[in-house]
């Protein structure tokens, strides 16, 4: 069966209200609303200084994407900058390694949802609503990418006003005591529990690996690029507010948690979102915030979806997988890429319940690690990019990352760092076993397709 359309370009359907909300809801993850009190146990009250020191590196990684982003506006962003600026093998493992990460992650969300909808239906099996609303997200992205825009922009839209309630109301506990007999709590509990760093600078360092992972879906407004309509515009708009969105969204959200309750009892009784609900006394709070993480893991999903298939078509036009995932259908979406993205999907939740646990650990340890990968390519191959410009045409960039060279090598040093720190962590050690077994698959990959050519 031929497509109804056999052109290969991908069509702008993305407003700058689409690229906001897609760069938000690419950095704000289940992780935020279940999974912050992990981090904040490792760091107690300073693990704010570690959400701002790397959200720093990440701004600066995203401003690198962006310089290169709004020069040449592509879909597939970095995956091709780096076979264009650093050679065909360095765009086959950044572009296949990111799609495999974006299946890894897709799998984990749709067990996600699976287990947050049997809250309220226990009897509904997992594997039905996994495969429910992988046919939902699916059908959307076929669509267009309009579709897939309208859903992330709700989708993240969601998350924000979760997140600014639970700030507001947690100012209102702070500063005019609501749910404590009208006495304000003040600022104490950020030191009065062994200090501001009660773990030391260790604990800092060591909760850096986790806070870097937890900025992983960034990037997507990068792949994203060949898609928007003004990309001059939408593209910087889109970076640049990173910055406030991190301060707000992770430091502002976790620094009133740690304000209201001690660093050590935050996420004792659940999501720390759920401890502020209930201290305010709203009803049915727990109901809330699990509508909030099932809405954050489909967004997480559908963003995954988005990703891969917009991979596997770049992949195919730099002749980096086969010419079948090239095609586009007449609406502009990449339907091949994303249907087969679909079935390795399908069979992944298949696996869920066949293969032991053990094993999906070390698959996802290789998506933390394509996360790292994937950054650390985009900073080499604005290094390259930058390098091949003369001085009359870096003077006409519209979009210069900030003190360059130095921020590109200071962001390249820091993520080098997190690799080490990997090391003294157990669980994320397994990831410096598995990641060079990819590696080698994906050479030995590249070495066969290049004899067949």
């Amino acid at each position: 069966m031929k497509d109804n359309h056999q052109d290969s370009q991908l069509k702008r359907g993305l407003s700058t209200r689409h690229m906001q909300l897609i760069a938000l809801g690419g950095s704000i993850g289940v992780g935020l609303f279940y999974g912050s009190s992990s981090t904040i146990q490792m760091a107690g009250p300073s693990i704010l200084l570690a959400y701002l020191i790397g959200g720093l590196v990440i701004c600066t990684i995203m401003r690198a994407l962006g310089e290169m982003a709004v020069e040449e506006p592509v879909s597939g962003s970095f995956s091709t900058y780096a076979n264009k600026y650093l050679g065909r093998f360095a765009g086959f493992l950044s572009g296949w390694t990111y799609w495999f990460m974006w299946i890894v992650v897709g799998m984990a969300e749709l067990t996600v949802v699976g287990v947050y909808i049997n809250y309220w239906f226990p009897d509904i099996p997992q594997w039905v609503t996994a495969l429910v609303v992988l046919v939902i997200m699916m059908l959307v992205n076929l669509a267009n990418v309009k579709a897939y825009g309208e859903f992330e922009f709700w989708f993240a839209m969601i998350k924000v006003v979760a997140i600014i309630g639970m700030i507001v109301l947690g100012l209102t506990i702070i500063f005019f005591g609501v749910g404590n007999q009208g006495e304000a709590i003040g600022f104490d509990n950020l030191w009065a529990h062994g200090g501001f760093m009660p773990n030391g600078f260790h604990g800092i360092l060591m909760s850096l690996v986790l806070v870097m992972f937890s900025f992983g879906g960034v990037e997507l407004v990068g792949i994203s690029a060949g898609e928007a309509k003004n990309p001059s515009k939408s593209i910087p708009s889109a970076i640049n507010n990173i910055v406030w969105r991190i301060l707000i969204f992770y430091i502002g959200a976790l620094g009133v948690m740690m304000v209201i309750y001690p660093w050590n009892e935050v996420g004792s009784e659940g999501s720390p979102f759920v401890q502020i609900f209930d201290y305010v006394g709203i009803p049915a709070a727990a109901h809330i915030i699990n509508f909030v993480v099932i809405t954050a893991a489909m967004s997480a999903f559908n963003s995954g979806l988005y990703g891969s298939g917009r991979m596997l078509h770049n992949l195919s036009v730099q002749k980096n997988a086969p010419k079948y995932f090239k095609t586009v259908s007449k609406n502009g979406s990449p339907r091949r890429g994303i249907l087969f993205s679909s079935a390795v999907l399908l069979i992944a939740v298949v696996l869920n319940y066949v293969v032991p646990e053990k094993v999906f650990i070390y698959i996802s340890a290789v998506a933390t690690v394509a996360v790292i990968t994937s950054w650390m390519i985009i900073l080499l191959a604005q290094l390259k990019f930058r390098k091949s410009k003369t001085k009359e045409e870096v003077a006409e960039l519209k979009f210069k990352i900030p003190l360059y060279p130095l921020s590109t090598y200071i962001a390249i040093a820091f993520l080098l760092m997190v690799i080490v720190l990997m090391t003294f962590i157990s669980d994320m050690r397994v990831a410096l076993y598995v990641a060079p077994v990819w590696f080698l698959i994906l050479f030995v990959g590249y070495k066969v397709i290049n004899v067949k050519k």
